[in-house]
């Protein structure tokens, strides 16, 4: 768990600011991709804010533009780009800088096609996080462009500022990268191998959240119940919060919190204690993320998923039994290289005895440097929309089916502040994370109270208070 000092990082943050003073300049940023890219977002927003910019959503009024990428989501690329042909007028009218951060960055091809072809002034990637503030002063006062990748698996980087827009809910991030190598997957070539985060330094943030008003953790990573594993393995840690289920039961000591969630584990690190960790802890939401990814054995390995249908569905129903009102949301890949019919309809059928209250669905996209990529035998695209659709219309019979068990239950939600739809109702989340619309006064806002399920209307409930 090796931490590197980023004093002089942060000095820079004062040059900065320094060169800012009196001028008014405003940041525009974009967060594409997972919740491990928001957070980093927020680290981003603190450096900048403490930097002399203010936030502005008005993109025509910025000073500052900064994209941080993602390689996993589908058309991340033409989007990517797509956003720089509209901000080089910007650049040109202006001379607003433009930066541009995240996942995408450590790709070579990438970058490359970014220097030759667009507008920019600062590039840095996953690594090279902390090093913003300095390489946007060297880009100020050289009047350069600079890049700042590091191909390495990274460090452990504490005491970023945080700039966060909820002061209900919050992400904590416990480790970065993955050792899984799933064939699909650009994550660790991009963010590098699994390393953990201090437990006492994640529960000193957590700890301060608290104080600060903050209800609702999630805790991030990308292969979460695996935390601390290569630590415990290669001897490198000396605490006693040495596992994920151990973190877990510290996180749920923190007075405060009232809610503990997290994402995203994999099914093959599902050990007993986390399971155990779950049933015993009031405050861990029984809602598990549980990756299928698909439900065909055969695809599977091909994804190098490392567990078959029979095994997720037996993990499944070992944590039904031992979970009392467990429910479970997924991810699903349609259309991976190599799937049949057959492999399509296991996929449904798993979904169908799961009957899962969220399914992530994702079309297969081709991802350059995954062995994926290479495979020969990629499934037509027709095919895949075709399977995609039938699956969206299963998916929505078993919310269907979901939502009616909710009527007339009591449900302990935490008030998050009015629906953006409809300004006469307050919204929440239950435990499950079904979204409840109700009518409540602005004081209840942050704060738990019960609601009696009244209706169900697809994607959300609606609620009287008790």
């Amino acid at each position: 768990m090796t931490k590197i000092d980023i004093g002089e990082e942060l000095e820079y943050i004062e040059k900065v600011n320094k060169i800012n003073i009196g001028k008014n300049l405003k940041y525009n940023i974009l967060t594409m991709g997972c919740q491990l890219n928001e957070n980093d977002s927020e680290k981003i927003c603190g450096m900048v804010e403490k930097m002399g910019y203010t936030k502005t959503d008005d993109i025509s009024l910025a000073d500052l533009v900064i994209y941080n990428t993602c390689c996993v989501r589908e058309n991340a690329e033409e989007k990517l780009f797509g956003k720089l042909g509209e901000v080089k007028k910007l650049k040109e009218a202006k001379g607003t800088i433009i930066a541009i951060g995240g996942c995408m960055m450590q790709e070579k091809h990438i970058v490359e096609k970014i220097k030759k072809s667009y507008k920019y002034d600062v590039i840095f990637g996953t690594h090279t996080l902390h090093k913003f503030p300095k390489d946007l002063y060297n880009a100020i006062m050289e009047n350069k462009k600079i890049t700042d990748i590091l191909d390495i698996d990274g460090e452990i980087i504490e005491g970023l500022p945080i700039k966060r827009d909820d002061n209900i809910r919050a992400s904590v991030t416990i480790m970065n990268g993955c050792n899984n190598f799933c064939t699909y997957c650009i994550v660790p070539y991009v963010r590098g191998r699994e390393r953990s985060r201090n437990p006492e330094d994640i529960l000193a943030e957590i700890e301060s959240l608290s104080k600060s008003g903050y209800k609702e953790i999630t805790l991030l990573g990308q292969n979460v119940n695996s935390y601390m594993r290569v630590e415990r393995e290669k001897g490198l840690t000396e605490s006693k919060i040495d596992s994920f289920a151990k973190l877990l039961r510290a996180v749920n000591e923190i007075e405060g919190i009232e809610k503990i969630r997290f994402t995203s584990p994999h099914p093959k690190d599902f050990t007993d204690d986390v399971i155990d960790a779950i049933r015993d802890l009031d405050k861990v939401s029984k809602l598990v993320h549980l990756p299928l990814q698909s439900g065909s054995t055969d695809i599977l390995k091909a994804m190098n998923r490392v567990y078959t249908k029979e095994q997720y569905l037996n993990l499944v129903q070992k944590m039904q039994d031992k979970i009392p009102g467990v429910k479970f949301s997924t991810d699903i890949i349609v259309g991976f290289p190599g799937e049949t019919e057959e492999d399509f309809e296991d996929t449904l059928e798993v979904v169908r005895k799961v009957k899962f209250e969220q399914i992530f669905m994702f079309i297969y996209s081709r991802r350059i440097g995954t062995p994926a990529d290479k495979m020969k035998n990629q499934v037509p695209e027709e095919i895949k929309h075709k399977r995609f659709d039938r699956l969206k219309k299963l998916y929505e019979e078993i919310i269907a089916e979901n939502n009616k068990e909710y009527i007339g239950t009591v449900q302990n939600i935490l008030v998050e502040g009015y629906s953006k739809t409809n300004s006469e109702f307050l919204t929440a989340r239950t435990d499950t994370n079904k979204v409840v619309i109700f009518k409540g006064n602005r004081e209840l806002i942050g704060k738990f109270i019960q609601v009696k399920i009244v209706s169900e209307h697809m994607w959300y409930l609606k609620g009287e208070i008790i």
